[in-house]
């Protein structure tokens, strides 16, 4: 088990470098470039990137290798990938995939909080399973809405465009209604739309439709975090029923380290520090002789 794990260990660690290997040289090309936004994003990128290692070090709970690595892809797909190099532009359903990834993660991460709870000594009362795979859903569904209401801030605050405006043919919209009644009014085929200003001077043309400012951006967002919530949320539900049939579902589940690895933890923690602690005396050693010279 120790030899599987440190297998495991090793391709999460070389994952993690070469993707931080990547981020480092968008980073460096971005502020050649003079695009301090996005070295902004690499930043962000880089500090996301230790929330796994923080995890696993000073809470001491142990992410299977697959949810580690999946949670490095995702971060490195939706920053670097998406906002830099314009995934979320150039395919369709970037953001779509990723949005139902999350929801699947977060339902695991609150799957693995209230399952860690539910299985120690310390906590008396035992959850039934369709409780822990409610709570599971409800986590994840709370973290897409928090998503949703911090791209909204971005857009209104920041004016960004977090959430991707769309042109749709289409709108029904009781703001139409002339009689100031409570009943839509729907126009269909639309084929262009034109923006004055004040000055009734135009100042934008929108080919093909009406602009629509993000709502079903969001809408699709959420149903997509439903989804991957409602499929983890099964999962656990039968993983629950019966740990041994649904093994699989491990590799998505954190779970709490035991004693024993804990101890292994800090061994390895101090013996990195160790030999972080003798290259630091080498290169004071180096400096202090080119000192004498």
């Amino acid at each position: 088990m120790n030899i599987e794990y440190g297998r495991n260990k090793k391709r999460d660690i070389t994952v993690y470098i070469v993707l931080r290997s990547l981020v480092i040289i968008t980073m460096i090309v971005q502020f050649l470039h003079g695009n301090f936004e996005n070295v902004f994003l690499c930043i962000l990128t880089l500090i996301l990137f230790t929330i796994p290692i923080i995890i696993d070090q000073k809470l001491n709970i142990k992410l299977p290798s697959a949810l580690e690595i999946i949670i490095f892809l995702f971060i490195f797909s939706a920053e670097i990938l998406g906002e830099i190099n314009n995934f979320y532009g150039q395919f369709k359903n970037w953001d779509t995939i990723l949005h139902t990834i999350n929801g699947f993660l977060c339902a695991a991460i609150g799957f693995s909080l209230i399952d860690i709870l539910n299985r120690s000594e310390r906590f008396h009362t035992k959850l039934s399973p369709i409780f822990v795979a409610l709570v599971a859903f409800c986590f994840s569904m709370t973290i897409g809405v928090l998503w949703e209401f911090f791209e909204f801030g971005a857009d209104v605050l920041v004016h960004t465009d977090m959430q991707k405006d769309n042109i749709v043919s289409t709108i029904s919209s009781v703001a139409l209604n002339e009689k100031k009644e409570n009943k839509a009014v729907e126009v269909n085929n639309i084929n262009k739309t034109v923006i004055y200003n004040k000055n009734n001077e135009i100042i934008a043309i929108i080919n093909g439709g009406y602009l629509d400012i993000g709502l079903r951006d969001t809408m699709k967002d959420l149903i997509v975090n439903f989804i991957g919530a409602v499929v983890f949320s099964i999962i656990g539900w039968f993983y629950i029923k019966d740990r041994d049939e649904y093994k699989f579902a491990e590799n998505f589940i954190p779970i709490r380290k035991t004693e024993e690895e804990i101890e292994e933890t800090k061994r390895e923690l101090e013996r990195l520090e160790k030999v972080l602690e003798e290259k630091r005396a080498k290169r004071r050693l180096k400096w202090e002789r080119k000192g004498k010279k």
